[in-house]
Order: structure tokens, then sequence, then C-alpha cells
């Protein structure tokens, strides 16, 4: 084999993001600047873990993997004493809320269909790397508070803040189903509610670890494969298509501009369902009456219930509209469509700094990535990572030059590809997008999802 001298430069230089054996051996690339720092961390980490010893600082085994703080609990959560009966309250809803949350006890309907498909989820190809027992400790033992007011608390563990009318949903279900108002709509929809939902319920409440043996990790609640961070899934469907509703929202410090649907056993497309949760209902329901299958008697029972929403939502002011004037305005700012069809939103200025298109039409984009997940070997898949490679230099100019969208535009675009291949790809990508862009949350919620991406609806962090 050619001696390092020997080795011809790769053409990506240090900008290239390959992890595959065969190319690092076949050419020379410089070290970046990440990859030095990354190395003297990993130094500092194994000289910390060789010196300190909890003789040494009065410390006990628990203290370095997250034992027993009484002020710490939920998203790892480490003490069931920490997490005692929080008192609902957004707006004056909070004494109706905790009467029902307290016997919201049933069994769940989660089916085990669809397990979770480990080998996707936790190991890259041979491009990628197998996730680390390290980063799996370390997401499993992160804490967060659990604070009294329910609004508080579920933004500190899912990092945004829920609407109006997700609480008033719940009253709604409450209303229909006061024992069990999580599966209020499932008898005649086949809905349950979820996510956020299951604090409102109390079921966080003494769950200290789950069936895997893990605290539970709210960024990975519910979220399924295609969810990219600006959707928090609410609602779920049946198991078969993995139907499921959720809030989408451009910007973690805003409220959602609509709810909107996917079902990720079919694809990752979004598609927009009205402003608020009853609208989303509502209009799920006309689909379900509209369909050739539903017979009179199913045809009834759905019409019955969308009176009820329709009565409540009126009552309430909120509207009916598949799409409203918000989500018409956003339209307009939408810079680019995605894969996933809802487009993304970011900042662009009077002089159009912000934003440049990937320079690829969709169907070509395709076609690229297409390439490289068919391919039949490294040498065709490295062969055939070329275009995709210079796409991600060319973000890199971009980013210098303040053009933050377009490495959020192909990063969500590898993403809702779904394949394994550019798992680094998306990693280097995503993050940075978010990053630049000030949504701090995103970058947390795709790093976490990106470590534990699974297919299938085994997602509860409860359970």
């Amino acid at each position: 084999m050619a001696s390092k001298e020997e080795k011809p430069q790769c053409k990506f230089g240090a900008n290239c993001y390959r992890k595959n054996q065969q190319h690092i051996q076949n050419y020379r690339h410089p070290k970046r600047k990440n990859d030095s720092e990354d190395d003297q961390q990993k130094e500092s980490k194994k000289v910390k873990k060789e010196e300190v010893s909890p003789e040494k600082t009065n410390k006990t085994i628990t203290d370095f993997f997250g034992g027993k703080k009484k002020e710490k609990t939920d998203n790892g959560n480490t003490e069931r004493d920490a997490d005692n009966e929080p008192k609902a309250s957004s707006s004056n809803k909070s004494e109706e809320m905790e009467t029902h949350d307290t016997k919201d006890v049933e069994e769940s309907v989660e089916s085990k269909e669809g397990s979770v498909e480990s080998k996707e989820g936790s190991v890259e190809s041979k491009e990628g790397s197998v996730e680390s027992t390290e980063e799996c400790v370390e997401s499993d033992e992160e804490s967060l508070p659990s604070p009294d007011d329910v609004a508080e608390n579920i933004k500190r563990k899912f990092l945004v803040e829920m609407p109006e009318d997700f609480f008033e949903f719940w009253e709604f279900c409450c209303h229909l189903d006061k024992k069990k108002p999580r599966d209020a709509l499932h008898d005649v929809l086949g809905y349950q509610l979820v996510g956020p939902f299951d604090i409102l319920a109390g079921r966080h409440k003494g769950v200290r670890k789950n069936k895997h043996g893990r605290k539970p990790n709210y960024l990975l609640h519910w979220r399924y494969y295609y969810d990219p961070p600006e959707f928090m899934t609410v609602i779920r469907g049946d198991n078969k298509s993995q139907f499921h509703l959720g809030y989408l929202r451009d910007d973690p410090s805003e409220m959602p501009v609509m709810v909107a649907a996917n079902s990720a056993a079919e694809s990752c497309n979004i598609t927009p369902k009205g402003d608020n949760l009853f609208a989303a209902i509502k209009n799920c329901i006309d689909d379900q009456i509209k369909a050739k299958n539903t017979d009179g008697t199913k045809k009834k029972k759905l019409q019955n219930i969308q009176d009820e929403v329709i009565e409540w939502a009126k009552k309430k002011k909120y509207s009916l509209d598949l799409k409203s004037k918000g989500m018409k305005d956003r339209d307009k700012k939408v810079v680019c469509k995605t894969f996933h069809g809802a487009g993304i939103v970011v900042p662009v200025d009077d002089n159009d700094v912000g934003y440049r298109p990937v320079p690829e039409t969709p169907g070509d984009l395709k076609k690229m990535m297409k390439k490289v997940a068919e391919s039949k070997t490294e040498k065709e898949r490295d062969e055939n990572m070329d275009a995709i490679q210079e796409l991600i230099t060319l973000v890199q100019f971009a980013n210098d030059e303040c053009d933050y969208g377009e490495g959020l535009e192909l990063g969500m675009d590898l993403f809702c590809y779904g394949d394994k291949s550019f798992r680094s790809m998306m990693e280097h990508l995503l993050p940075l997008a978010y990053q630049l862009l000030g949504r701090i949350e995103y970058e947390q919620i795709i790093k976490a999802h990106l470590k534990s991406r699974q297919k299938g609806t085994d997602l509860s962090q409860l359970d």
C-alpha cells in the first residue's frame, strides 16, 4: 500500500466528510480544526476519567451517572419524589386538567407493530459509525426540572411552548371522556393523544426508566422517522400507515403556524390540516367521511363527533379552515418547498442575504441520492457521493456569506430521503444550520433524533 506521502490529496480537502476506511486509506486529508478540537476533548475526557475518583471528590458513583437528585427529574427522571403531582395551570384550566390527569390510568393502547428497527436507528453503514455506548449514556442521564406549572413543565421537556388550542383541545377531550381523555377519539377515529398530552395526563409521574431501561428523553417522545425538528407529534393514528398529527413551527421561539399530518410508513410528506387542533380533526373527519370504505354507520358516528368538534371550536372562536390566513401568509415567506412539501422559512434581508437555493432541481437531487443509496460497493458509493459532496462544499461557501438557508435545505432533503448512508452529512449540515439560524432548540432535537432515529411505532419514551 502507498505511503502517506504518496497518496493523492482528496479533492475536497478538509471539507471531506466521508468515513469509509477505503477512502481514508486511498487519499490524504488535512486535519480539520474540529477534528483537532474533538481529539483534544477526547484526550481531556480520558485524563479526567483516570484522575478523578469518588474517593478524591467525596462523591459516590451515582454522582457520575445521574444518581438520585431530588431537584431534577424527568428528561432523565432520577427520582419519583421530585416529580410529585404537578399542579396543571395554563390560563384558567389548571384545576380541571389536574383532576382528569389523575384518572388517566388506562393501559397504553400502543401496538407493538412496526417494532424498533435498531439496525437502522443505531448502526450506521460502513460510511457511518456505530453509536457509542457513551453517547447513549449521556442522552440517557440528562435531567430536567419538573415544575409544578404544567405549561412550563412541557416547555422544559419539549423545548417549545404550547399554543392555547392545545389546552382547549385537552379540555374538549375531557368533556368527551372524563376517565380516559387521551382515548376520547379512539373508538370512532382511531386516534390517541400523545406527546405533550402525556404530561397533561400525568403519565410521566413516577417513570424513572422506560421498558428499554433508559430515562425518558422527551425530545424523542413520539418522534416519527420523518418528523423534522419543526414538527411535534401530538396525536397518533393507525400503526399500519403511521399516520399522526403534529404542530409545525418554523422557529422554536414562535407559536405553531399550523397542524399538519404525516404517514411515516408511506412517505416524508407533511400535509397541512388547519391552524389548530379543532380544524385538523374536523378536516381529518371530512377525509374519513369521503373515503370509499366508510359505511353508513361509521359515517353517522363520524358526523356526530364532528358536530361536537365544530360546536366547541365555534364557542372558543377557532377557525376551521383547512388553510387559514396565517398559513397563507407563511406561504409567502417559504424560500423552498423541500422534499416534505411544507417548506422552510428563514430570515432573508432586503439584500436577499439569508438564503440561496441548492443548485439542483428536486428531481435531480433525488436521482443523485438514489444512486448513492443503491450503490452495491463502497467504491461505487464513494464515486456517487462526489456530486453531493460538491453541494456540501457550496453550502460551506454559502454559510461564509450568511446564506444559512441553503444548508438547512440540503440537510432537510437528505433527512427526508431517509437513507442511512447520509447520516454523517446530516449530522454536519443540520445542527450547524440551526445553530447559525439561532434555532438552538432544533439543534438539540436533531442531534438527539439522528442518534436514535428509528422506523416503526415503538416511539413512546414513557412505556
